[in-house]
């Protein structure tokens, strides 16, 4: 079992708080990541997990056990940092074998999980070279089989992929998965890539500032945001903002009218929400269309297009100047400067209020 229980957890580096107050829980088996921009604290929490850095405030469980003034060595996690961190004089081998062997472990053993590390990342015509015989994806590998002859209750990996190059990145982040699937093991994982955390995890957790905006699966959280900030973040490309104000308001919808001049009407109620209101409606490239006759339609001026082959991503600003994109087929692309006709599918739209938190459709609301 390997259950870790975060509760009021803070850190403070010379008056400045980095972490403030995060409660969390990571399940015995789940993939946990940690995403968020450059100084939102994922760095800083994990190692706080890990014991390298001390804490301000606030407790850290292991299966039930206190361990927040625990050494490092003691708490049964292993840590693979963003550098491979590898003995240069050590073959690959003497790298794997190296803590059992400093902890006395018994030779035919230390064979056993060194081998068996081996096997599972494919390592084993490797074992007799130096790391500076190895790639960049070897040496990372190299640096989790170190982890995985340990046999810890928890991996934790500080943004492993990123001194790999893009190739080199999707396959490793696709050997992490079959890892975890693999070992059965508990793993939380530090990145400030949004593609990873939507690939790899079970359960993803969205810092910003110190706080966990949001904590769900990453389908939870790319179709039901939470706020502003994490609909913006999770995405690629990112989810297209309209400013816009209440017009209207109904037992079980709103009319919005936006800046760019267009009403909608949406099933989204709220008892906070009045007339004059001001919000923001959120929608994603891959629900914009072109408008057929009758539909809701939005006027936008296209910008540049992105051909990527299966898709086309059709960057557009609306007549107030707000920037979105749209994703349509890969053979199709539109004219820089020409006038356009979106739809907005209301099924689709999200709506934040003048905070940035969501506003819950009707039906979220009456469940």
């Amino acid at each position: 079992m390997a259950n870790l229980t975060i509760r009021n957890l803070q850190k403070g580096f010379d008056g400045h708080q980095i972490i403030k107050g995060i409660d969390l829980d990571v399940k015995d088996r789940e993939f946990v990541v940690f995403v968020g921009p450059s100084g939102c604290g994922k760095s800083t929490l994990l190692r706080l997990i890990a014991g390298l850095e001390d804490v301000t405030s606030g407790s850290i469980e292991l299966d039930g056990r206190e361990i927040t003034q625990v050494t490092p060595a003691k708490r049964d996690l292993a840590m693979v940092f963003q550098t491979y961190a590898l003995y240069p004089h050590m073959t690959v081998g003497k790298n794997l074998s190296f803590a059992l062997d400093l902890a006395g472990t018994p030779k035919d053993e230390v064979k056993k999980k060194v081998d068996e590390a081996a096997r599972i990342l494919e390592l084993g015509p490797l074992l007799e070279r130096k790391p500076k015989q190895l790639s960049g994806g070897q040496r990372q590998r190299v640096a989790i089989g170190r982890a995985i002859v340990r046999n810890p209750k928890i991996f934790l990996f500080d943004e492993p992929l990123s001194n790999l190059d893009a190739a080199l990145r999707v396959q490793t982040r696709l050997e992490l998965s079959r890892l975890h699937k693999e070992l059965q093991a508990t793993m939380i994982y530090v990145t400030h890539d949004q593609v990873e955390a939507m690939t790899l995890a079970d359960k993803v957790v969205v810092l910003n500032g110190g706080r966990v905006e949001q904590v769900g699966s990453p389908l939870e959280l790319y179709h039901h945001p939470a706020n502003l900030f994490v609909a913006g973040f999770l995405g690629t490309p990112k989810m297209g903002f309209l400013k816009g104000i209440i017009s209207g308001v109904e037992a079980s919808a709103c009319e919005v009218t936006l800046d760019a001049g267009t009403k909608v009407l949406l099933p989204f109620t709220n008892a906070q929400q009045s007339v004059g209101d001001s919000v923001t409606l959120g929608i994603r490239p891959e629900h914009l269309e072109l408008a057929n006759e009758g539909d809701c339609q939005l006027t936008v001026i296209a910008d540049v297009s992105e051909r990527l082959g299966s898709d086309t991503y059709c960057h557009v600003r609306t007549t107030s100047g707000e920037p979105l994109t749209m994703r349509i087929r890969g053979d199709l692309a539109s004219q820089y400067g020409e006038t356009l006709k979106l739809h907005l599918n209301s099924a689709h739209c999200h709506l934040f209020d003048a905070q940035g938190q969501v506003i819950r459709r009707a039906l979220q609301a009456a469940a």
